[in-house]
């Protein structure tokens, strides 16, 4: 048998004003993402389909995606900015998690240590990179000098082109082709410094991660005889999935973002070895004054952090080891 709902007018007023109250609630939220968010991403998508200077001299339509799509400087940046998050991604989350294991034992000082690795991610980007430029410098650079104590010859750094394995082999008498060099010096050293930054913000979060596995498990499996390594390999590695999958989707994206650092260290060069397409977008627009063209760039940037993110959650998102 049905019941019927009594619903009086002050009823419906007082459902109304609760409502009305939800929306007033959030309007400022709204407001932000509408100014903030929509706004900016509509009139930049409107400006790469325009031949824009102060504003839209003409309606182009895709032409500045046609030009993108056939210009090879475009191509290039896209292979450097993937050849720099490839290396730097796993590197990254490689070392972050290392150490983070090794801080999650109980040694003296680790609250100290803990500090110090982190103190890079929250430092000013610009100054330590003007700081780690010096640092490669190849004439009067400390790295050089510590190279040169060692009887190894100073390198470049910033400003070599020649590819990290060709650098290496070629001591041994070894040329290597073209594209089996490696990536160049520049970007490595700009992979270095990277690392040096964000190794700190995925230790963090790699110990937050390891503070929520139950200390149970470990205790069971130490009393069945499970080794040191067993127990990181079947224990730590597969409950530290959802973790590390964050970590890896951060990282990714912002490999792809990259722009203060390389800018401050190289702004591109030698040539255009560095010239992520950040770095490339930057100089369409200020360089060049190419508006249209580079709004059309970064909408192509944005399509692919977007697939990378959707095949990422697609494809390690299945693995991921939920407690």
């Amino acid at each position: 048998m049905q019941q019927k709902t009594n619903s009086t007018p002050q009823s419906n007023k007082k459902r109304l004003g609760d409502i009305l109250l939800g929306y007033a609630f959030l309007a400022p939220a709204l407001v932000l993402l509408v100014v903030f968010e929509f706004y900016p991403l509509f009139l930049g998508l409107y400006i790469s389909m325009c031949n824009w200077r102060t504003s839209c001299r003409a309606f182009i339509g895709a032409e500045n995606y046609i030009r993108a799509f056939t210009d090879p400087e475009m191509w290039h940046s896209l292979l450097v900015t993937a050849t720099y998050s490839l290396v730097s991604v796993p590197v990254q989350l490689g070392l972050g998690l290392v150490v983070a294991y090794l801080l999650f034992q109980k040694i003296k000082g680790m609250e100290w240590f803990r500090m110090m690795f982190f103190m890079p991610y929250i430092t000013t980007t610009v100054a330590t990179a003007a700081i780690w430029a010096y640092l490669f410098s190849p004439d009067k650079g400390p790295i050089n000098k510590l190279l040169g104590v060692f009887g190894i010859p100073g390198q470049r750094w910033l400003g070599e082109t020649r590819g990290i394995f060709d650098l290496m082999l070629s001591g041994l008498g070894i040329s290597l082709p073209e594209g089996l060099g490696g990536p160049n010096l520049a970007l490595v050293s700009l992979i270095i410094y990277t690392t040096w930054v964000f190794v700190g913000y995925d230790v963090v979060i790699f110990l937050a991660g390891l503070v929520n596995i139950p200390k149970e498990l470990y205790d069971a499996a130490k009393v069945d005889g499970a080794n040191g390594w067993n127990i990181f390999r079947h224990i730590t590695l597969p409950l530290l999935s959802p973790t590390t999958f964050f970590l890896t989707l951060i990282t990714v994206i912002g490999t792809f973002k990259a722009f203060n650092h390389i800018y401050v260290m190289t702004q591109g060069g030698p040539g255009n070895a560095t010239t992520t397409a950040s770095i490339f977008i930057f100089q369409q627009l200020v360089t060049y004054n190419r508006y249209g063209y580079s709004a059309a760039i970064s909408f192509i940037v944005f399509i692919i952090i977007l697939l990378l993110t959707i095949l990422q959650n697609k494809v390690a998102g299945e693995r991921v080891v939920y407690e």
